[in-house]
């Protein structure tokens, strides 16, 4: 199966993603901040990058531009936790943006495991000559 990095300050998180990730028999490292991220990124191969955008250090957002330049066809799923709202006055809808910047998927948390592991089927089995485009969709629970 696939070689999989978690980038994610959240204990809880971390372990709910690669819990999931190796009970479909993926090989999964795990990092809680974008710095070990990269570091573990620049040491390994990975098939595949979850990123929380929102970390102390260095954030998903900077840490998805390093490995980007790095290894520009890697599939990213960002997944954040902050709310998506219409309202007008609300924060930008950084899930979004990072898919704009890059990424190939986007979950918010809490998601469902089934939106995981269906976004992470859709990423691993799109054609790797060009970005996929295996969206989860951001309202994915």
């Amino acid at each position: 199966m696939a070689n999989i990095l978690i980038v994610d300050d959240d204990p809880a998180v971390q372990l709910t993603i690669r819990l999931l990730l190796e009970r479909a028999g993926h090989h999964v490292t795990v990092a809680g901040d974008g710095h070990k991220g990269l570091a573990l990124f620049e040491r390994g191969q990975f098939d595949l990058l979850f990123l929380d955008i929102f970390m102390p250090g260095m954030d998903g957002l900077e840490t998805m531009r390093h490995v980007r330049a790095l290894q520009p066809k890697l599939p990213i799923i960002v997944i954040s936790g902050r709310s998506i709202t219409p309202d007008a006055y609300a924060e930008p809808d950084f899930l979004k943006m990072a898919t704009k910047l890059g990424a190939v998927a986007s979950l918010q948390k809490p998601f469902r495991s089934d939106a995981l592991l269906a976004a992470v089927d859709r990423c691993l089995t799109s054609a790797p000559s060009s970005l996929p485009q295996c969206d989860a969709g951001a309202g994915s629970r």
